[in-house]
């Protein structure tokens, strides 16, 4: 066991990220096995014959001890192979390389404007209602931003789509062809980012009250350093470390949202293809979707944790 704290703390997290991996990696492939019935003929239809049907079952290797196909699955994953599309016949992964990045780039901007919007409007809120002042701005702020953050995203999306690209006639909603503009980005964005930050920002002020209430803040005051000086150099930094933490919990949401986001704008992401793969009973389209998302949710949260620990010392002390 290394005695370096950070490298303690390195293998723990790099130890439980290998874990959550191996569970998630089992769980998609138990994902077929799940499902009643036989998965073959669901997905090729009651008229299919049954040589097809037997043809296509042998071809995906079910009709092998379950030990086998698992042996099976971890020697494709581990050469890059996914499988094909019961329906298109296509490599999965290839499906995955052209969808990938939209939704990539996607939630980046909505991770974004999550981060950008609710670290300095909870801390302004901190700021304006610290010792009991400002008590209508607080009710009115805890009330919209509760509001807002249980509100389903697809519900959300909906609500953009008839405001400003319906009603107004502001924004767009999706281009088919797949050639985006940034105008593109703003309404699903926006859909997924509503939630989180409305979420993020009542926390934020909270531990922002705690923050400014604390002894090295009034320090800071009774030298009679500039409002912006306390605020940015002395209360935010201490504010990032648990702004940082919720964002990496939000990121699960985030993901989850995005599918039903995607298919409100027609977006050409994995989420879309995720419910055209699961109408058209695609299963090797679907383990690889759900796969790909369950591994982005890990890699997210464990940069948050490295980075947290870099941020913060403590943590890392706190677990040599």
């Amino acid at each position: 066991m290394p005695r370096h704290p950070w490298a303690h703390y390195l293998l723990r997290r790099a130890t439980r990220f290998l874990i959550s991996m191996a569970l998630l990696v089992t769980a998609t492939f138990a994902m077929v096995h799940a499902i009643p019935g036989d998965p073959v003929r669901a997905a090729l239809g009651a008229t299919a014959s049954p040589e097809l049907v037997a043809a296509k079952t042998h071809e995906l290797g079910l009709d092998l001890p379950v030990w086998q196909q698992y042996a099976r699955y971890l020697a494709a994953l581990f050469s890059g192979e996914l499988g094909a599309s019961m329906t298109s016949g296509l490599p999965v992964a290839q499906t995955i390389a052209d969808r990938l990045p939209y939704t990539s780039l996607l939630a980046a901007v909505a991770l974004a404007v999550v981060m950008l919007v609710a670290v300095p409007l909870g801390m302004a809120m901190a700021a304006v209602t610290r010792g009991g002042r400002g008590r209508v701005g607080e009710l009115l702020f805890t009330g919209v931003a509760g509001f807002l953050a249980v509100v389903p995203e697809f519900l959300l999306a909906v609500c953009l789509v008839a405001l400003f690209a319906m009603g107004l006639e502001w924004l767009p909603v999706a281009d088919v062809t797949g050639s985006m503009g940034p105008e593109f980005y703003i309404l699903p964005a926006l859909a997924l980012a509503i939630g989180p930050a409305a979420a993020l920002a009542r926390i934020v002020r909270v531990e922002g009250l705690q923050v400014l209430a604390s002894d090295y803040v009034r320090t800071a005051r009774a030298k009679r350093l500039p409002a912006r000086v306390v605020h940015l150099r002395h209360a935010l930094p201490n504010l990032l470390t648990s702004a940082l933490t919720i964002g990496g919990l939000l990121v699960s949401g985030l993901v989850a949202g995005s599918v039903l986001v995607e298919n409100v704008f027609a977006w050409p992401g994995l989420g879309t293809a995720l419910v055209e793969a699961i109408r058209a009973k695609d299963f090797p389209v679907v383990q690889g979707v759900v796969l790909i998302y369950g591994s982005a949710v890990l890699l997210v949260n464990f940069g948050v944790d490295l980075l947290l620990g870099r941020l913060d010392p403590r943590s890392v002390i706190g677990e040599s």
